[in-house]
Protein backbone atom coordinates (compact mmCIF):
# COMPACT_ATOMS: atom_id res chain seq x y z
CA UNK A 1 0.00 0.00 0.00
CA UNK A 2 1.25 3.62 -0.90
CA UNK A 3 1.04 5.69 2.14
CA UNK A 4 2.37 9.65 1.57
CA UNK A 5 3.79 11.60 4.75
CA UNK A 6 2.57 14.81 3.75
CA UNK A 7 5.84 17.27 3.98
CA UNK A 8 8.56 13.99 3.51
CA UNK A 9 6.75 12.09 0.45
CA UNK A 10 5.36 8.43 -0.86
CA UNK A 11 6.39 4.97 1.43
CA UNK A 12 5.06 1.44 0.73
CA UNK A 13 4.09 -0.39 3.47
CA UNK A 14 3.58 -4.20 3.58
CA UNK A 15 0.55 -5.87 5.03
CA UNK A 16 1.88 -6.04 8.48
CA UNK A 17 3.21 -2.43 8.87
CA UNK A 18 -0.12 -1.28 7.47
CA UNK A 19 -2.25 -3.37 10.19
CA UNK A 20 -0.26 -1.80 12.89
CA UNK A 21 -1.03 1.78 11.44
CA UNK A 22 -4.17 0.94 10.99
CA UNK A 23 -4.37 0.13 14.91
CA UNK A 24 -2.47 3.24 15.76
CA UNK A 25 -5.25 5.46 13.69
CA UNK A 26 -7.99 3.21 15.40
CA UNK A 27 -6.75 4.24 18.72
CA UNK A 28 -6.09 8.34 17.77
CA UNK A 29 -9.69 8.38 16.97
CA UNK A 30 -10.88 7.29 20.31
CA UNK A 31 -8.06 9.44 22.14
CA UNK A 32 -9.45 12.59 20.25
CA UNK A 33 -12.80 11.50 20.79
CA UNK A 34 -12.20 11.66 24.91
CA UNK A 35 -9.69 15.14 24.07
CA UNK A 36 -6.70 13.70 25.57
CA UNK A 37 -4.41 15.88 23.49
CA UNK A 38 -0.76 14.37 25.74
CA UNK A 39 -2.15 10.85 24.21
CA UNK A 40 -2.41 12.39 21.20
CA UNK A 41 0.65 13.52 20.09
CA UNK A 42 2.24 10.06 21.43
CA UNK A 43 0.50 8.29 19.49
CA UNK A 44 0.54 10.83 15.92
CA UNK A 45 4.56 10.77 16.22
CA UNK A 46 4.83 6.95 16.71
CA UNK A 47 2.31 7.22 13.53
CA UNK A 48 4.42 8.84 11.55
CA UNK A 49 7.78 6.91 12.58
CA UNK A 50 5.95 3.57 11.69
CA UNK A 51 5.75 4.97 8.40
CA UNK A 52 9.15 6.66 8.24
CA UNK A 53 11.25 3.33 9.81
CA UNK A 54 9.39 0.33 8.17
CA UNK A 55 8.17 2.06 4.86
CA UNK A 56 10.06 1.65 1.89
CA UNK A 57 10.37 5.27 0.14
CA UNK A 58 9.36 5.80 -3.04
CA UNK A 59 11.89 7.96 -5.08
CA UNK A 60 9.85 11.25 -5.85
CA UNK A 61 10.58 10.98 -9.32
CA UNK A 62 8.30 8.22 -9.53
CA UNK A 63 4.52 8.67 -9.69
CA UNK A 64 2.24 6.87 -7.74
CA UNK A 65 -1.51 7.45 -6.29
CA UNK A 66 -1.30 7.39 -2.51
CA UNK A 67 -3.56 5.22 -1.01
CA UNK A 68 -3.27 6.57 2.38
CA UNK A 69 -2.74 10.16 2.93
CA UNK A 70 -0.80 11.24 6.94
CA UNK A 71 -0.74 14.91 7.97
CA UNK A 72 2.29 15.95 8.54
CA UNK A 73 4.29 15.25 11.94
CA UNK A 74 3.18 19.13 13.43
CA UNK A 75 -0.47 18.19 13.14
CA UNK A 76 -1.61 20.43 15.80
CA UNK A 77 -4.73 18.60 18.10
CA UNK A 78 -7.59 21.27 17.34
CA UNK A 79 -6.64 19.63 13.20
CA UNK A 80 -6.38 16.18 14.69
CA UNK A 81 -10.31 16.41 15.78
CA UNK A 82 -11.01 17.17 11.68
CA UNK A 83 -8.99 14.52 10.71
CA UNK A 84 -9.14 11.36 13.32
CA UNK A 85 -13.36 10.97 13.36
CA UNK A 86 -15.23 7.90 12.38
CA UNK A 87 -12.91 5.50 10.47
CA UNK A 88 -9.93 7.51 10.98
CA UNK A 89 -7.65 7.94 7.87
CA UNK A 90 -7.56 4.07 7.12
CA UNK A 91 -11.44 3.21 6.07
CA UNK A 92 -11.94 -0.49 8.14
Amino acid sequence: MIVRLMGEGQFELDKKNLDEVNKIDNDIVKIVGRGDEKAFKMQYKKLVEIVQKKGKPIAQEVLKPSDIIIPPADLTFEEAKQIFKGEGLIPD
